[in-house]
């Protein structure tokens, strides 16, 4: 079952494109990656599917329910993470926090403390006096202190230090695992990989990939490293192979097609070491930007 349906999704600021035509879905349960550089449409699309927006054309549903029409009881069970977080400066945070709740047909108060006990937050500071980092806590716990279905997570780990990230994944592979389906937002391709099994690739407004991880890399590129005495570069010159450089005796160069084609190149010379590897999701996210 989809929780997010989106149909040729597009949205116009004036004459500025925001995206074209997105269209795809997200199943039930699953943390799906939505990747593209700053200004690609990543946030105009989380904001239309939260009906903060609304769009020129096309139609996205959450829960089966249209986000125009049903966008105050689709909220009810959505938990969401800008990526820029703004508060009343003048407020504790356990009471920004209890306001929050208040929103919510539910007793918000043990899940509240038990995430801002794992956050490390201090609930008796004002708004004012946290750094960046901390009011990206508040954020994490308000977006998830009433237990939501759906998580939106847009840029979520600017800010936070490198342990309070680890503590973050962790709080949102357990979120996934009692069954909270997640849509993950971000310009950092290595989060996306080490949480997400499928993910879109958004360019200039316009989806141009969607695929599990695994697949992506799979039917990618592969990264070989070739090393041996006296290696020619022109050795290499074969169909499927790209971005050749030498260094050091070693050859690295880039190779899509059938991979007997290269074991059967390598296997002509005398090699000291050899690595084939699979991309990363970054330079697979550059091959679709080159």
């Amino acid at each position: 079952m989809s929780v997010i349906e989106v149909k040729d999704l597009t949205k116009y600021y004036g004459k500025s494109r925001g995206i074209l035509d997105v269209s795809f879905d997200v199943k039930e349960g699953e943390i799906f990656g939505f990747i593209g550089p700053n200004g690609a449409g990543k946030s105009t699309t989380i904001r239309l599917l939260l009906s903060l927006i609304h769009p020129t054309s096309g139609s996205a549903r959450v829960f089966n329910k249209d986000v125009v029409t049903h966008g105050p009881e689709i909220r009810r069970d959505i938990g969401y993470l800008p990526s820029e977080v703004f508060y009343y400066e003048g407020m504790k945070v356990l009471d920004l926090l209890k306001y929050s709740a208040s929103f919510y047909e539910r007793d918000c108060t043990q899940r509240m403390h038990e995430l801002s006990e794992l956050m490390e937050l201090e609930l008796n500071r004002r708004i004012s006096d946290l750094s960046y980092g901390n009011k990206k806590k508040v954020g994490i716990v308000q977006g998830l202190l009433h237990s939501p279905k759906l998580l939106f997570l847009d840029e979520p780990t600017s800010g936070l230090d490198p342990l309070m990230q680890r503590k973050f994944f962790d709080l949102v592979r357990a979120e996934n695992a009692r069954g909270v389906t997640v849509f993950f937002s971000s310009h950092i391709l290595g989060e996306v990989q080490k949480l997400c099994t499928r993910v879109g690739i958004i360019r200039e407004g316009k989806i141009v990939e969607i695929s599990d991880i695994r697949t992506l890399q799979q039917n990618n590129y592969k990264k070989v490293n070739v090393t041996a005495d006296g290696l020619d570069p022109a050795a290499f010159d074969l169909p499927g192979v790209t971005k050749v450089q030498a260094e050091n005796g070693t050859l690295h160069f880039f190779f899509k097609g059938d991979i007997n084609v290269v074991l059967h190149k390598i296997s002509s010379l005398q090699v000291s070491d050899v690595t084939i590897e699979e991309p990363t999701l970054e330079e697979i996210f550059m091959h679709y930007y080159e």
